[in-house]
């Protein structure tokens, strides 16, 4: 019941690929009327009888209505309010058609040698004004804060006969089945199930499938990317969509030719491979735990925790599995092999933000403190930094012929540091840099939310005090936070940092969204150029740079 994750690596080829296994479910409990049987096929007979999937169309969609009307009757959909340190996390509205961004909205200088093309980023950007709860007699369920239906940003950069620069924004949902199923109906249909109470949740489980033949929202709210000239947006709960990138909309779903109908990463990168490397840490999702009364999706500090290298085509028998210390890992930098060894590098936690408190807990206080503690921890203490928020860099080296497994913290307490990226030609390969979006802990302290105040570059091969590497900052404003920063690659460039890293970013004083494009070699310096957005940009997930052939 553990949630594992595959980062393929390859060293010959600079391309490198994630997918994810979804977690089997098990719901056996003496407590539990579903005593002896899984979720899945429980909900597969749901869905074969209880549907009446072999019955006439008119009876199903009696049954359909009769079930929506017993929802509406029984449960309340209430919004999740929002704090005013948390007004960049509120939803916004569809642009329409793209706008022009003018020549007096850019401070400073686009380089010439930037390449064109779109810069995307993905987030969540809740329908009907925000997040919900649901209150009935069956108890309480909440979205959680990782939840809301996925909509895409783009700025396109394109030059004109004359050389200059033309700049246009533009923003919409990914339309996923479940997102066309709420927006004809102008209303919540989906019950919130992952967090809230075990009754009110399982049962929102069953209702969601019996009337939707799906248990929760196709969220697609986490990344863009590109695969064989064509453009698509993933979370891991469902297959990707193909978006049209130029103009955001939303075409079809992405099921491999139907060779593909499981949930898919939200984190591919490329397709040649020579071995996977499977992440399996303590994150997990227990049916037995919701029926006792506890949380669905759960982070056990004390379970085992293990990386597993599989060759490309092998099978379960050909993993190599080697024992690590327990922890929380979301993203990894970057993975590849030198002499006998596989390498990975990855930010890496001892705590975990998702799915967050215990339901009941006081959520603003549980993460308040967890990031607050980040800002306390000047000297490194096990246990307060268990207890904190705090992701680190850092690297695990295991070794294919002895089984032995080095594994060590790259950075220090100093600064908690999560969603890196690297040039992309380097991925697979050997890098010297990477680069990371870096926590305001007093700012997220505050909003009970993760807030970017900066930006790191990592030098991997410049060792400092205590074995830690290298970091260089670039500090945002007061107040000005950012996300879905990406690596933009110098055409023609020659060494690994020639380039720029793009962000959005946002000033929580001014209210005022812009993006900053920062020269990679000249990292701590002023940004080249800020672009001010003709719209306020929520905080979101991931970024990437897509170059457009003329």
């Amino acid at each position: 019941m553990t949630t594992a994750t595959i980062y393929a690596i390859q060293t010959s080829c600079s391309s490198w690929r994630a997918s994810s296994f979804s977690p089997n479910i098990d719901v056996r409990s003496r407590a539990s009327p579903l005593s002896s049987i899984s979720l899945k096929p429980f909900l597969k007979e749901l869905n074969q009888t209880t549907v009446l999937r072999h019955v006439p169309k008119t009876i199903k969609e009696a049954s359909v209505r009769l079930l929506d009307s017993f929802v509406y009757l029984a449960f309340e959909f209430v919004d999740q309010t929002l704090l005013p340190s948390q007004s960049n996390f509120a939803p916004v509205e569809e642009i329409g058609e793209a706008v022009q961004v003018t020549a007096g909205s850019i401070d400073g200088r686009i380089p010439d040698d930037f390449p064109e093309g779109v810069y995307v980023r993905n987030g969540p950007n809740p329908l009907f004004g925000g997040l919900k709860s649901t209150k009935s007699i069956f108890g309480k369920s909440s979205h959680t804060w990782i939840e809301g239906e996925g909509m895409l940003h783009a700025l396109y950069f394109s030059k004109d006969s004359d050389g200059r620069w033309m700049i246009s924004y533009s923003n919409r949902h990914v339309e996923t089945d479940t997102f066309k199923h709420e927006k004809d109906r102008k209303k919540p249909a989906f019950l919130p199930a992952i967090e809230g109470d075990s009754p009110a949740v399982l049962l929102a489980y069953v209702l969601n499938w019996l009337r939707f033949g799906s248990v929760n929202k196709y969220l697609s709210n986490t990344s863009v990317f590109e695969h064989s000239g064509k453009f698509y947006s993933a979370a891991e709960n469902h297959i990707p969509q193909e978006i049209d990138i130029l103009t955001l909309e939303t075409r079809q779903n992405w099921d491999i030719n139907g060779d593909w109908t499981r949930p898919f990463t939200s984190h591919p990168k490329g397709e040649f491979l020579r071995y996977n490397v499977i992440m399996d840490f303590p994150l997990t999702l227990d049916i037995n735990r919701l029926i006792r009364g506890g949380p669905l999706i759960k982070y056990n500090k004390k379970g085992y925790a293990r990386i597993g290298i599989m060759p490309r085509y092998g099978d379960a028998d050909s993993v190599h599995w080697f024992e690590v210390e327990p922890s929380c890992t979301f993203h990894i930098i970057n993975c590849y092999e030198e002499d006998d060894e596989v390498i990975v590098l990855a930010c890496r936690a001892s705590n975990s933000i998702i799915p967050g408190p215990d339901f009941g807990w006081n959520k603003f206080e549980w993460f308040s403190k967890g990031f607050k503690q980040i800002g306390a921890l000047k000297e490194i203490d096990e246990e307060s930094e268990d207890e904190s928020f705090l992701s680190r860099v850092y690297e695990w080296r295991l070794n294919m012929l002895t089984g032995e497994v080095a594994e060590k913290n790259l950075t220090g307490a100093e600064y908690s540091m999560d969603f890196p990226i690297v040039n992309e030609n380097y991925i697979g390969n050997k890098n010297k840099f990477g680069y990371t979006q870096v926590v305001d802990s007093d700012a997220s302290s505050m909003s009970g939310m993760a807030k970017y105040g900066g930006l790191a570059k990592l030098y991997f091969e410049e060792i400092e005090l205590e074995e830690l590497i290298k970091v260089e900052y670039h500090k945002f404003p007061e107040n000005t936070f950012c996300s879905g920063a990406a690596f933009v690659a110098k055409s023609g460039g020659v060494q690994e940092d020639d380039g720029w890293i793009i962000t959005y970013v946002h000033n929580e004083d001014s209210d005022v969204s812009q993006v900053y494009i920062v020269d990679a070699k000249n990292f701590s310096h002023e940004p080249v150029a800020k672009i001010t957005l003709p719209r306020r940009v929520p905080y979101g997930f991931h970024g990437a740079f897509m170059p457009l052939c003329p």
